[in-house]
């Protein structure tokens, strides 16, 4: 599969952009694991043309997470247009239109899934973004706003012929949020259009190995993004791949190979954040790093609870000498 001319290999599996999620140190570790390309935690374009500090520190990437690419939302396209030049300074590999985010304060405000309300504009605003930059462009969106307004059929015919170079799709409407399963029929759908040329990304619901070589031989498409299936586990990258490559299921990691994979995200999130939100923003990781731990309440609550790095560091070790030597209570 390619977006452009990047060459992302046979059936990809790629890291959803999340806000407070993908960060530059939770990004090392998914690519460490294979991702095969990446995005950034998604960026305000209103944020960035004001130069502000928490959307400008969004633009920062390495080289040795790419490909990846830098995404993008806004209601008004000339923010938009405007925000996508800046961001094309920071020399990612794509830049990533979000249609997609369903959350209230940016929907309601015709921004993220909020566009899928106003086709035309949503066109348009592309349109402006593809001929106001040089790399390619690419779009997250969803089903439609409603079940009764299940567009992307129509939707993705209209985004490639503006100019865009690949299409992720979850699998559910605005209105749905994350509720409920999601529905890749109409993903598939628009992968057997015939009109449609470019890569078509199915998102939604990518748990297990399993899952996502069905998504991939069901409904045909390009690639599968898997979003909150990697909070506190970014082997599910290793696992996947693995699987679509042999047929077989990775043992899961160990208690004690998942302390020293905490370490290291949690020393790299020290790294690149400042202030306590190195720490905060750790601690839905910690929670899915170690479920399934029995008797673990209590140290669970320590560890999201804490403030101190070199406490939080002890309690990991304190994981490992108290869970690290029966691995048979662990459930992925």
């Amino acid at each position: 599969m390619k977006i452009a001319s990047i060459n992302l290999g046979h059936r990809p599996v790629l890291l959803a952009p999340m806000d407070e999620v993908t960060d530059p140190s939770f990004r090392f570790m998914c690519k460490r694991f294979g991702a095969a390309m990446m995005y950034t935690e998604f960026v305000s374009s209103d944020g960035l043309i004001r130069d502000a500090d928490a959307s400008v520190a969004k633009l920062r990437i390495y080289d040795s997470e790419r490909p990846v690419g830098i995404q993008l939302y806004g209601h008004l396209i000339d923010a938009m247009v405007e925000a996508a030049r800046l961001a094309e300074q920071a020399q990612p590999d794509v830049i990533d239109v979000n249609f997609g985010c369903p959350m209230k304060k940016i929907a309601n405000r015709g921004a993220g899934s909020g566009m899928m309300c106003n086709v035309p504009k949503m066109v348009e605003m592309t349109r402006q973004i593809v001929n106001a930059v040089r790399l390619p462009v690419t779009v997250k969106t969803r089903l439609g706003w409603d079940e009764n307004s299940k567009n992307i059929v129509e939707v993705a015919e209209r985004l490639q012929d503006v100019g865009i170079q690949a299409i992720t799709i979850h699998g559910r409407t605005r209105s749905q949020v994350y509720k409920g399963e999601a529905d890749w029929t109409l993903i598939g759908e628009v992968k057997r259009n015939p009109r449609m040329v470019i890569p078509v990304i199915g998102n939604g619901d990518v748990k297990s190995p399993e899952g996502a070589k069905e998504m991939f031989d069901r409904y045909g498409v390009d690639a599968v993004m898997v979003g909150r299936a990697s909070y506190g586990r970014p082997w599910i990258f290793k696992e996947i791949n693995h699987y679509l490559a042999t047929g077989e299921l990775l043992p899961q990691p160990a208690v004690r190979e998942r302390i020293e994979i905490a370490k290291m995200h949690f020393v790299k999130s020290l790294e690149h954040k400042q202030g306590k939100s190195s720490i905060y923003e750790m601690r839905r990781h910690f929670c899915s790093y170690f479920k399934g731990l029995p008797d673990f309440k209590e140290t669970r609550l320590k560890l999201v609870t804490s403030e101190d790095p070199q406490e939080i560091l002890a309690l990991l070790d304190y994981i490992g000498e108290r869970w690290g030597s029966d691995e048979s209570n662990i459930k992925s």
